[in-house]
């Protein structure tokens, strides 16, 4: 068994699939860039059917994470005074925190885009000159909305399609490790709302939810250093990684990278960042090649991801708390789906210490 668990078996699931040989991701069967399409309000209603609802609609699952994002804000008060001194990553893990344990599982997905809001622009910054937070128009789409309450003013359609295909296509990704903490603790017959908080504590690492921020550091560190060529085999020699290439899955590229450029070029056809990225990306992986001659190691999401958040116009701190907005509905629909199997998960662990006497 790999100390990593790859390979195991650890639930049966109607939910996401991954291919990392193939490059597939599939969510209730359909591929990721078909339902980018419906938008996140109707990958969210795909995915809680069944689960968190009978024949669940784009327009009905509108309405309830606008709902819910209207409660989220009336509760801001019970958490937010004792965030405001904290990164925005933590306060957001304080908002989670704060849900009453019979929170509805709408009520938890609507607490993130708001407690992101809140925490990251419109309260911090906005407080320190005496500015409340914007309360949320629940006739908008998260995408819409959270951008409208950051900025407050309503945001351009291209900046509100770019962040819908971001949340979307970013949505769900098999059996993660934060959507594998999300099933632990539920299946302990905990609340729905402390599975969704241990997953978030678990995607805040930055080898997981973590990772897009460090990797537009990394861009920023090359442009600096003027010589791309020159950053890469340093960073190499030192045994440093380079963030966004490789990952536990997917051993050719990551069929969200092309979904995410797209939504980039979409956004700014002339990306002076994006060509940097590109530049740094086709370098970098001819350098990984001529060390490590025929190993695959492809770029994953996490450089597309931090130059489409840029380029939305989101500060990186929030870019964690932001695709924890995305991945949430998965945790919710897999701790459901978990919950209805009446099984803690308990697995087993080899003993490597010394035996009694020794």
């Amino acid at each position: 068994m790999s100390d990593g668990l790859e390979g195991v078996i650890a639930a049966k699931t109607v939910l996401s699939h991954s291919d990392g040989e193939r490059g597939i991701v599939w969510v209730r069967g359909h591929p990721i860039a078909e339902l980018v399409a419906h938008g996140y309000e109707g990958t969210v209603a795909l995915m809680w059917e069944g689960f968190a609802g009978d024949q669940l609609t784009r327009e009905g699952m509108l309405r309830q994470l606008g709902t819910g994002r209207m409660l989220a804000f009336s509760r801001l008060g019970d958490w937010l005074p004792a965030a405001k001194r904290r990164p925005p990553i933590e306060a957001v893990r304080m908002a989670l925190a704060a849900l009453p344990d019979d929170s509805a599982p709408a009520n938890i997905a609507a607490t993130l885009p708001v407690a992101v809001a809140a925490v990251a622009v419109a309260a911090l910054l906005r407080a320190r000159r005496g500015r409340p937070p914007v309360a949320p128009d629940p006739a908008l789409t998260t995408a819409a909305d959270l951008m409208r309450m950051i900025d407050d003013a309503a945001a351009e359609e291209k900046v509100v399609s770019a962040l819908d295909s971001y949340l979307t296509t970013v949505i769900d990704n098999g059996l993660g490790t934060s959507t594998f903490a999300a099933r632990v603790i539920i299946s302990t017959r905990a609340s729905l709302a402390a599975a969704v908080t241990g997953a978030y504590a678990a995607f805040s690492g930055p080898l997981h939810g973590g990772a897009p921020g460090l990797a537009l550091d990394m861009l920023d560190e090359i442009a600096a250093s003027g010589d791309i060529d020159r950053w890469i085999e340093r960073k190499l020699a030192a045994g440093g990684r380079l963030m966004g290439f490789g990952h536990r899955v997917f051993r050719v590229r990551d069929p969200r990278a092309d979904l995410l450029r797209a939504a980039l070029q979409r956004l700014d056809p002339t990306s002076q960042r994006l060509a940097f990225a590109q530049e740094v990306e086709r370098r970098a992986l001819a350098a990984l090649e001529r060390r490590k001659p025929g190993r695959r190691l492809e770029a994953n999401i996490e450089m597309d991801a931090a130059v489409l958040l840029d380029a939305i116009g989101l500060p990186r701190e929030v870019f964690t708390p932001v695709f924890a907005i995305a991945r949430a509905p998965a945790w919710i629909a897999h701790a459901l789906e978990q919950q209805r199997s009446g099984r803690m998960l308990r697995p087993a662990s080899t003993y490597v210490g010394p035996a009694p006497g020794e």
